[in-house]
């Protein structure tokens, strides 16, 4: 009788794989429900049905090339350059307020024009504040403890790219690169005391960031109360509320969404979710949120692994993608459901747009690296 061979190890982490690809199929499937209308009424896209459809499955699919190349850099090589690649970053922060060169929409100065499509260097900050911030602290470890040495230069570093983003303005993107760059000291080891203080500055810095800018201040005004002025500053918010409401258990059906139909605005990009509530239902909402909670768990895990096996800056990448993906899926999320204020950010993965698909699959890329090589040196290969 022959003797049955064991079964080859995974050389990846299947359940991050499946549950990206998962959210990138499902995006794909909601950005074609939520824009058809729009596509259909608009004289830019040619009257077209399906023209965010096609651009968004273009820039899938080059996220998943790129991504497949990426996943071939080996971690180490990220490292040593970081610091270039965050320095490049801030050159794009810089671009996009040179007038001419950056575009505006909406009085928002977050793109630059390469042809056919936009670079939005705020998408490909996130990712380079990961790798720079993993870096910084791998470096500074044994200076956790110290302000001055430890904390002090990175703050400056990150008041300089707060400052850029704010002059956009994105404070949606400011406040993600923020929660980054403080998830990833804190995981380094930063003093307890120093980050507690260090919090309750950020919460005084980011009251006063919103009292003194009247746009953000309705915002929170119309996130307190939006049935008050619910055809002004509380129009998004309550048709957002309204599709969750008319959406219940299962769901209206797919494609039987009515608040597309230029009721709610952004449908396709920041209240892509407020659609898939009201033809999915709570169903359909409960499985994004799960698919989202198991690519946060999976790179934690992933980041715990390297650290154990003493890779400290992979850990942290990792960790720090986790956290990026985590706070920006959540911050999405409390939009649509009315938990948060209004702060102009996609839902990761799914929104349509061409940079934060692309950079996200990077992302992703090199964390199925850093487990790839976790495996790799637990083999005794290696990485």
């Amino acid at each position: 009788m022959m003797r049955q061979m064991p079964a080859a190890p995974q050389e990846i982490d299947v359940w991050l794989l499946w549950s990206a690809l998962s959210l990138l199929l499902f995006g794909l499937v909601m950005v074609y429900s939520a824009s058809i209308a729009t596509a259909e009424a608009s004289k830019f896209t040619g009257y077209q049905s399906t023209y965010f459809l096609v651009r968004h499955g273009v820039f899938v699919s080059i996220g998943l090339i790129v991504g497949a190349v990426v996943f071939q850099v080996p971690v180490r090589l990220w490292q040593q350059i970081a610091p270039g690649l965050f320095v490049a970053g801030l050159v794009l922060l810089l671009a996009v307020l040179v007038p001419h060169l950056g575009r505006s929409v909406n009085g928002a100065h977050r793109w630059l024009p390469l042809g056919p499509v936009n670079l939005q260097p705020s998408e490909l900050t996130k990712l380079l504040v990961v790798l720079y911030a993993a870096d910084y602290t791998t470096r500074k470890l044994t200076d956790m403890d110290s302000f001055r040495r430890g904390f002090f230069p990175m703050a400056m570093v990150m008041l300089l790219v707060g400052g850029l983003l704010l002059k956009e303005p994105d404070f949606g993107a400011f406040v993600v690169v923020v929660c980054i760059a403080m998830g990833i000291l804190f995981l380094g080891g930063i003093n307890i005391r120093l980050f507690a203080a260090l919090m309750v500055v950020l919460l005084i810095g980011f009251v006063a960031l919103i009292w003194i800018s009247p746009y953000r201040r309705e915002r929170i005004f119309g996130f307190m109360d939006p049935w008050q002025n619910d055809l002004g500053r509380g129009y998004q918010l309550s048709h957002a509320l309204i599709a969750f409401g008319r959406g219940e258990w299962f769901g209206v059906g797919l494609g039987a969404s009515v608040e597309k139909l230029f009721y709610l605005p952004e449908a396709h990009t920041d209240f892509l979710l407020a659609v898939i509530a009201e033809e999915l239902g709570f169903v359909g909402v409960a499985v994004v949120i799960g698919l989202f909670a198991l690519i946060v768990q999976r790179a934690f895990v992933i980041g715990r692994q390297a650290l154990t096996l003493d890779r400290v800056y992979a850990g942290l990448v990792a960790q720090g993608v986790g956290i990026w993906i985590g706070i920006q899926a959540f911050i999405n999320m409390g939009v649509n459901m009315g938990f948060l204020p209004t702060k102009g950010l996609t839902l990761p993965l799914m929104s349509y747009g061409g940079s934060g698909i692309v950079v996200n699959c990077i992302a992703l890329a090199i964390l199925l690296r850093v487990d790839y090589e976790n495996r790799l040196l637990m083999r005794g290969q290696p990485a």
